[in-house]
């Protein structure tokens, strides 16, 4: 049996083995303060970060996405508002203003409630990579004193990724199920944000192929609205066009054809066109002209 001293040495060295352990453990992550910003990124080791100047454009300068601007701008209204409303999956296309929209809809929803009581809608967005980090963002947001906006930018899952499972869960699933002060919008280039051949070839390897496919098509299933975004026509390429041009206050400077010209030679050049294309252009436009891209009555940059 163990004597004092030898008692002794081994709760020091218990003591050291603990703090050594203590010192290793990520820091407890920090109550976060929902007052500091209206638009936060989520990190899994420090919580909410939040964003004092978000990058986004005015909802007036999304062209060619009219319907799809109009019903999330209602929804996300509604929402806000205390009214029942749907998850949002923005898919398609690439560059047509997916991820723009959401925030620019949020600006827009906050300036409509400026004028009531209600408090600003908050925007929380998580990486992609920290999806699976989900339940414990949800267990910071279901406190917070404002409805919260979550977003999810380029959402999408690759083979062996369990992530959407957490996913799943947290929109709908669960015991808990989704705070109702909490609603989801995530954008991608997938419908069913898996790769098609990820579900064929769970179809061809399963004893049940339809339960299989179904598990992983069902994740889209969680989201009541769907608004597909596609490759815009010329002629709304053209619009996009027009529009920066006038908000950048550049019509002084340039003629308009010959805007319109160069403008289609860029989207030529690149082989598509979109909403991504036309503002990359507006850009090169501005710096050859030398002005810099802030909106006509307000401060530049």
């Amino acid at each position: 049996m163990p004597n004092d001293s030898e008692l002794a040495r081994i709760a020091a060295s218990l003591e050291t083995i603990a703090a050594s352990l203590a010192r290793l453990a990520p820091p407890p992550v920090a109550e976060p303060d929902f007052d500091a910003a209206d638009c936060f990124v989520f990190d899994p080791a420090t919580g909410l970060k939040p964003v004092s100047r978000v990058n986004r454009v005015p909802i007036v300068l999304l062209k060619g996405i009219d319907r799809s601007r109009d019903i999330l701008f209602d929804n996300t209204l509604r929402f806000a508002r205390g009214l029942p409303a749907n998850n949002a999956l923005l898919w398609g296309a690439r560059g047509m203003g997916k991820s723009s929209l959401v925030k620019a809809v949020h600006a827009a929803v906050n300036a409509e409630l400026a004028a009531t009581a209600r408090p600003p809608l908050k925007l929380v967005e998580i990486p992609r990579e920290d999806i699976a980090h989900l339940p414990d963002l949800m267990s910071l947001l279901v406190r917070a004193p404002a409805p919260i906006l979550l977003f999810c930018d380029d959402l999408s899952f690759d083979h062996d990724d369990t992530a959407y499972k957490s996913l799943k869960a947290a929109l709908e699933g669960g015991v808990e199920g989704r705070p109702g002060s909490v609603l989801f919008y995530a954008t991608s280039n997938r419908r069913h944000l898996l790769p098609r051949d990820m579900i064929e070839n769970e179809r061809s390897t399963a004893i049940n192929p339809g339960e299989a496919v179904e598990e992983k098509v069902s994740l889209s299933d969680r989201f009541g609205l769907w608004l597909g975004f596609h490759n815009c026509s010329q002629d709304q390429y053209l619009e996009m066009i027009d529009g920066y041009v006038a908000a950048y206050g550049l019509s002084d400077l340039v003629e308009r054809e010959d805007v319109r010209r160069e403008a289609l030679e860029w989207a030529t050049t690149r082989g598509s066109r979109s909403g991504r294309v036309a503002h990359q252009f507006i850009m090169d436009l501005a710096g050859r002209l030398g002005r810099t891209l802030a909106i006509s009555g307000e401060a530049a940059d």
